[in-house]
């Protein structure tokens, strides 16, 4: 059966998470949250090393070989500043846990310690991934490159994710993609600039620009398959100086996103047609800079199908099939390099206050789901090392 966490672990898990929600830190600034890893797993008599700057990789040895398998949590905050009146609310302007990555640290060190108290029963070892930078610039890909999947050998792993949209006692599991990739475009229209009473005697990158805008939106709409999932995203748009004077210069910047390695590779090269093309019609020029992001996540549909039913067989928690999302994660590197699974933990709870999206500086968590991500994270490594 599932293993349950007592009041004490539960209590201490709190602690810990709301000690690191007091002190964000953004992508590989995690300094204090990495040494606050190394002293709970010191604590608790697990080796560890420091890799990627700010990353800590974690090892269990259980008492017999056996298969290894990775757990894996992000620490680093977002730039965003807290309202959400908590009286353990971020100490420092501009910086928040809005994701959740407070929790996900926390829980981690929680799984860590039932693990590490159960190395009697464990055939093989557990490998605890604690990763900076998840929001950007990526700490996942450092990671890998410094060896924190090579020594010893992992062959699976798994997160956890607070999820807003999922009740408390609610896990989500979803075969198969589960977060689209995340590419950044800049555009930059270029015009002759001039006079505004004088348009004839210019070439205005504004009105060209706004076509490129509009026409970027028949990408998705007409050049992808409609069973298809894509997004092409126009968030910034910058140029001009004053009202009577005509634009030289438009800079924009979007994203693009999917789950299909094709569509991915369609998107841009449509996009880049489109703006070029577009701007050519008006007179302009126009250059596209795609910067590649986050790959998608593709959870092993095996790993997902067998865990479902182990928590089904197991476990107090509800399990749904949940839809993909948009979003991006750099967890998928790691499940490029082996079979992943992204869990999503129901925090959501009217009562507590826990209603609001991630990303907002409103966000917040019902800290009743802490004990159930733990036993899922628990879970997941019993499974896989084939403890019942």
């Amino acid at each position: 059966m599932s293993i349950e966490v007592n009041e004490a672990l539960a209590a201490r898990t709190v602690e810990v998470r709301r000690a690191i929600h007091r002190h964000p830190e953004l992508g590989f600034e995690e300094e204090a949250t990495a040494a606050l890893v190394e002293r709970e797993l010191d604590a608790l008599g697990i080796a560890h090393r420091r890799v990627a700057r700010t990353g800590v990789v974690g090892r269990i040895d259980g008492a017999a070989e056996g298969r290894t398998v990775a757990l894996r949590a992000d620490m680093d905050a977002l730039p965003i500043t807290e309202k959400t009146g908590l009286p353990y609310a971020s100490d420092l302007e501009g910086k928040m846990h809005a994701c959740g990555h407070d929790a996900h640290t926390a829980m981690l060190l929680g799984a860590a310690t039932v693990l590490q108290g159960l190395r009697d029963q464990l055939s093989g070892k557990v490998v605890l991934l604690f990763q900076p930078a998840e929001e950007g610039p990526g700490g996942a890909l450092p990671m890998i490159e410094a060896g924190a999947l090579d020594d010893p050998p992992v062959e699976a792993a798994a997160m956890l994710h607070v999820d807003s949209r999922l009740d408390v006692g609610t896990i989500g599991i979803t075969p198969g993609p589960v977060n689209a990739s995340t590419d950044e475009m800049y555009i930059t229209v270029r015009g002759v600039g001039g006079h505004g009473a004088y348009p004839h005697a210019a070439v205005d990158a504004v009105p060209a620009a706004a076509a490129v805008v509009l026409a970027l939106q028949n990408v998705v709409a007409r050049e992808i398959d409609p069973l298809q999932s894509a997004v092409l995203t126009i968030g910034t748009i910058a140029g001009g100086y004053r009202n009577n004077v005509i634009a030289d210069e438009i800079t924009m910047s979007g994203t693009l996103r999917a789950y299909d390695p094709e569509v991915r590779e369609a998107l841009e090269q449509r996009a880049r047609r489109i703006v070029e093309g577009i701007a050519a019609a008006y007179g302009a020029s126009a250059t596209l800079e795609l910067v590649r992001g986050y790959p998608p996540v593709i959870n092993d549909e095996e790993l997902a199908r067998r865990f479902t039913e182990y928590l089904r067989g197991h476990a107090r928690v509800k399990v749904e099939r949940q839809q993909p999302t948009m979003g991006g994660e750099d967890f998928a590197y790691f499940a490029q390099r082996v079979p992943g699974l992204l869990i999503r933990l129901g925090v959501r709870s009217e009562s507590a206050g826990a209603v609001h999206p991630i990303h907002s500086p409103v966000f917040r968590l019902d800290e009743r789901a802490l004990p159930i991500g733990i036993e899922t994270l628990v879970d997941f490594a019993r499974s896989f090392l084939g403890v019942e």
